[in-house]
This record gives structure tokens, C-alpha cells and sequence, in this order.
């Protein structure tokens, strides 16, 4: 397990707080006036994935948490539980709260494989490619001369989510999304 120094812990890695799994939204090293350097934070918890700010002082190291991966396939959300299946072991099946991993989930069909993060062997969290492809299922027609809002219009993915697109897209075209910022990307395939 790597100790890292308070200028270590930076975007994307993990981190171990207060025996707590943490992962790294932001940081900010910088030094007020004759001051010691600090690094200001952002961390959200893998499990309940509350963010909380917290400074980091040039004196201060925290470890590295121990996240291990594993495949799974997403299965089905039923009553606020979204359920997973372990690739090649179909019997290790877990859940998480579904308002805990709803941002994620929202991007998912059945079957679709996620890599399920572990901290103690324990699934805390999934994490889910940066960007997936989807069909729309339902997409309202483009009305002539309806470009002065700026040509965009609510479409339904067969997630179930819903995403802002130009007014060329139709029922059956497979748009590209990106799932961390929710938008649509480009159109892959059409109808």
C-alpha cells in the first residue's frame, strides 16, 4: 500500500481517510502568505458517495486505499436496489442502493458489463466507460424553423435516460453519450 504525501494526492486516486475509502474529485496545492503550502480537496466516499472538502498540510500523508476491480454485468434496478452478476460467476450476484449508483445506472441496458470496485473485498461502487453507446427509443419530430431555440431537442435513450440533442435525431439512431457530463457526444449510426 503506497503512502502518499499531501501534494500526492491528486484527481482520480484513491484514498484511504480516516480508514474510509475516498476517491479524489479534485486538488489544489497552493500557499497563502508566508504560510506553509496546503492542498485543498474535494473527496467523495465510495460507499455513500457524499463529497466532503478537506486541506491536506505539507505534513500530513495518507495511504493509497487497497481497490481491487471485478467484472460484472448489470442486471436489473428493482425497488430503489440495482442488482449485479459477477462475469463467469453468475451466483456472486451484489446490489447497491439505487440512488448510490442512479448517476451511473441511468446509462446502462441490461447485460452491460461495468467494473465493480472492491475495497475489502467488499463491491463499494461501479464505474462505467466514459462513453457508451445508445438507441433512442423515443425522439419528438423536428418542427420546420425550430432552430431559433438553438436546435435541440429531449430524446429517450433505452436506458431509460433522457439527453439534449441536435433536431436531426430519430427514433432507432444510435447516439454516443458521455456519462460524466450526461451529454450527447455524436450520432454513431442512423436509423
Amino acid at each position: 500500500m503506497a503512502i502518499l504525501s499531501y501534494n500526492e494526492i491528486v484527481q482520480k486516486k484513491v484514498i484511504q481517510y480516516n480508514n474510509e475509502p475516498y476517491e479524489v474529485l479534485s486538488s489544489h496545492v497552493f500557499r497563502m502568505q508566508q504560510r506553509k503550502p496546503v492542498n485543498q480537496t474535494k473527496l467523495r466516499h465510495l460507499v455513500s458517495g457524499k463529497v466532503t472538502e478537506i486541506s491536506f498540510h505539507q505534513n500530513e500523508s495518507v495511504p493509497e486505499a487497497d481497490i481491487a476491480t471485478i467484472e460484472a454485468l448489470y442486471l436489473y434496478t428493482n425497488r430503489d436496489e440495482s442488482w449485479f452478476a459477477e462475469v463467469g460467476n453468475p451466483k456472486n450476484r451484489f446490489s447497491f442502493p439505487e440512488s448510490m449508483v442512479h448517476d451511473k445506472v441511468q446509462w446502462l441496458v441490461q447485460n452491460t458489463q461495468v467494473n465493480v470496485l472492491t475495497y475489502n473485498d467488499k463491491p463499494v461502487t461501479i464505474s462505467i466507460p466514459v462513453k457508451i453507446d445508445l438507441k433512442v427509443t423515443d425522439a419528438p419530430p423536428a418542427v420546420k424553423g425550430d432552430t431559433a431555440t438553438g436546435g435541440s431537442k429531449l430524446v429517450t435513450l433505452e436506458s431509460g435516460a433522457t439527453v439534449l440533442t441536435p433536431l436531426f435525431i430519430n427514433p432507432g439512431d444510435v447516439l454516443r453519450i458521455n456519462t460524466e457530463l450526461g451529454e450527447y457526444v455524436e450520432r454513431m449510426e442512423k436509423a
